[in-house]
């Protein structure tokens, strides 16, 4: 069931007659709960897309991609990809280089209040693709997101079986992110090939781990 707009923006923290607004620090735009592409449109259009154009992500599509990948959709707190146990164990991460008018730098979404929390300053794109392996077209794209987790959030229920169910989690987080960019007339895929230990030194991350990456932007 798709939530009304004013609903959601309950749920959000944001003022209802104010949903538009995004003067509060790290406020982002709220998630649109509507779109002209099926959901069987974007399955057949989904393909991994490694080049990227000049043109910025507008920081109303990288919200709505935050929200795809762990966005807030029900008044008890359920999101959008579904966990074990309710649990929640995942972190989203954007690391911004050409993102609207937000500053380059690494950004922590924080779901509850759908907005940014910034852990880290300046442009880490090539950092990052450095980070994976030298896949240097992953600078080109103008935002990259990260899907780490804190596993012991998960594993403290299900023990071992645990990690499995958060890749699973992270799998589902991270093919919302990319059917929404489909939606957005956008283009993303999925790396997994990176060195665990660079990318965390790179995010600040103590606790979590992250699992994969997702460079989303324009075509060339």
């Amino acid at each position: 069931m798709v939530l009304p707009a004013l609903l959601l923006s309950g749920l959000l923290g944001l003022n209802p007659m104010m949903a538009a607004a995004t003067e509060a620090p790290g406020a982002l735009p709220p998630p649109r709960l509507e779109s002209a592409i099926s959901v069987e449109e974007a399955l057949t259009n989904r393909r991994s897309q490694r080049a990227f154009g000049d043109a910025p992500l507008r920081l109303e599509d990288a919200a709505q991609l935050l929200w795809a990948a762990q966005g807030i959709t029900h008044p008890d707190g359920r999101r959008t990809a579904p966990s074990a146990g309710a649990l929640y164990p995942l972190e989203v991460y954007l690391v911004a280089g050409a993102v609207g008018t937000l500053p380059a730098g690494i950004y922590r979404y924080e779901p509850r209040h759908h907005r940014l929390i910034r852990s880290g300053a300046g442009d880490q794109r090539h950092a990052l693709a450095a980070a994976a392996f030298q896949q240097r077209w992953m600078a080109d794209a103008p935002a990259i997101i990260v899907i780490a987790a804190v596993f012991q959030r998960t594993s403290r229920k299900y023990g071992e079986r645990g990690q499995r169910y958060v890749f699973i989690e992270a799998g589902h987080a991270a093919e919302n992110v990319c059917l929404q960019a489909v939606a957005l007339g956008l283009g993303a895929t999925i790396v997994g090939a990176f060195s665990d230990i660079a990318v965390k030194r790179l995010l600040g991350l103590t606790e979590a781990e992250p699992i994969l990456l997702v460079p989303v932007g324009k075509d060339q």
